[in-house]
């Protein structure tokens, strides 16, 4: 779409894309584990969620975990502690992992039957523009109905896909859609 922001922050604008916001309100409602993974709790807790099924461990290998029966027993036991290109593996994989677990549940929750959920989206912040060059930015909310195309590509982890997702939803907002296409937050509760 050729109204896409092209120069975004050239005059001092500060936020995020708008799908960034929507994939780090969908990482909070996933319920990761919120202890790091470079702690021994933490690494546990990751590897016990890996592991426990026949399932959880095909899509650990999926998601890019492709260490030996052997490795993970040691990991587990303490015996062997995993290398930090290791480490941010297992999280990767975790994450890739919940996040496909969780994406059903999620899109039944956001959806609500049909009745959507509604989104509130906090504009960027201007504080660092020049007041000739600031523009009327309000905080908007939104009731969006159709979450399917968003938590597929969320759960997916297709940064594109989710972009076009959100634009897509978004541009029921009118000829101000462009606006938004850089936020400082969106928040949603479901």
């Amino acid at each position: 779409m050729p109204e896409r922001t092209i120069d975004f922050g050239k005059y001092g604008a500060q936020g995020i894309k708008g799908f960034e916001a929507v994939a780090r309100q969908l990482d909070a409602l996933a319920d990761f584990i919120a202890s790091p993974v470079t702690t021994r709790r933490g690494l546990l807790a990751r590897l016990h969620y890996l592991t426990r099924t026949s399932r959880a461990r095909a899509a650990a290998r999926e998601a890019g975990l492709t260490v030996t029966d052997r490795t993970l027993k040691a990991w587990l036991a303490g015996t062997r502690n995993p290398t930090k290109r290791n480490l941010t593996r297992i999280d990767t994989a975790y994450r890739a992992v919940r996040r496909q677990n969780v994406a059903r549940y999620l899109l039944a929750r956001l959806n609500r039957e049909g009745r959507g959920t509604r989104v509130e989206i906090h504009p960027l912040n201007q504080s660092g523009v020049r007041p000739p060059h600031q523009r009327v930015v309000e905080f908007r909310t939104l009731n969006i109905r159709r979450w399917g195309a968003i938590v597929e590509a969320w759960a997916a982890g297709d940064d594109q896909a989710l972009d076009d997702a959100w634009i897509e939803q978004i541009v029921d907002l009118g000829s101000q859609w462009g606006q938004y296409e850089y936020v400082t937050n969106v928040g949603f509760a479901a």
